[in-house]
């Protein structure tokens, strides 16, 4: 499982004409794939990571919002259709994406998003990943409804509730959310390839993409070491929230 990565990353240190020769160890370390990978292109590398960043963490902010308040709905509120509603979330989860993908792009395209980073993140404020509203209304079923109960008493509202009773005990499900969006949308492929036109506005997938050219020389050597470098943030992401993500996996759907 590691070998791949590991070849990668002695790949990223060899010369041009030693990239593809056999075993791990260069024959000479060489930062040059690193410098070319950076400056290689006609925008910097460092832009597509900017615009990776401000796509993955308005992705994690629509989410950890929109899908929380929605499942604090599932889960604590009565109202007519609740359970109905709740069955139509969960069958969305059926849908493959290039069902919807179409009809998506088409409104993009009539609302004049189309080339934006807009596609990419509104709909993440719509609460449109339904996993994650599963997974929260599973975590908000195991907090005491006496909770509320008692917040109600003390004359809160249910947004109230929702925003000083429900989100302070949901760290370890809402930092699940926030890792697992964090990784989906770094890695992201097909989405920024439909939506974005303007290479100013690529991301770090689409800037790896280009360093393969199927009518002229690719660039082995900056491909592998900005593939390493673009490993690095979901590297420090996981790494820093481990405890968090485990603790909110592992306790979701158990009574507390």
């Amino acid at each position: 499982m590691l070998y791949p990565l590991l070849w990668m990353l002695s790949a990223s240190f060899r010369p041009t004409d030693e990239i593809f020769n056999s075993g791990l160890w260069p024959s000479e370390f060489s930062l040059d794939a690193y410098f070319r990978g950076w400056k290689g292109l006609k925008v910097s590398f460092g832009t597509f990571f900017l615009n990776s960043f401000i796509i993955s963490i308005l992705s994690i902010a629509g989410n950890v919002f929109a899908c929380s308040l929605a499942a604090f709905a599932f889960a604590r509120l009565e109202f007519k259709g609740r359970k109905f509603w709740f069955a139509m979330m969960l069958g969305t989860l059926m849908l493959p994406y290039q069902v919807t993908l179409i009809p998506q792009y088409v409104l993009f395209l009539n609302l004049g998003w189309v080339n934006s980073f807009l596609p990419l993140v509104v709909p993440k404020f719509l609460a449109s990943d339904a996993f994650f509203i599963f997974l929260m209304v599973q975590f908000f079923r195991g907090i005491p409804k006496e909770l509320d109960e008692a917040a109600m008493m003390d004359g809160c509202s249910p947004w109230r509730i929702y925003w000083k009773v429900m989100l302070p005990l949901s760290q370890p499900v809402l930092a699940t959310a926030a890792i697992f969006t964090f990784i989906w949308t770094w890695d992201d492929f097909f989405g920024p390839l439909i939506y974005l036109n303007d290479m100013r506005q690529y991301t770090v997938t689409l800037g790896l993409r280009t360093f393969v050219d199927s009518t002229a020389e690719s660039d082995w050597g900056g491909l592998f070491a900005m593939s390493v470098l673009s490993l690095v943030p979901v590297f420090l992401f996981f790494l820093f929230f481990q405890r968090l993500l485990i603790e909110g996996i592992a306790t979701t759907g158990m009574k507390r």
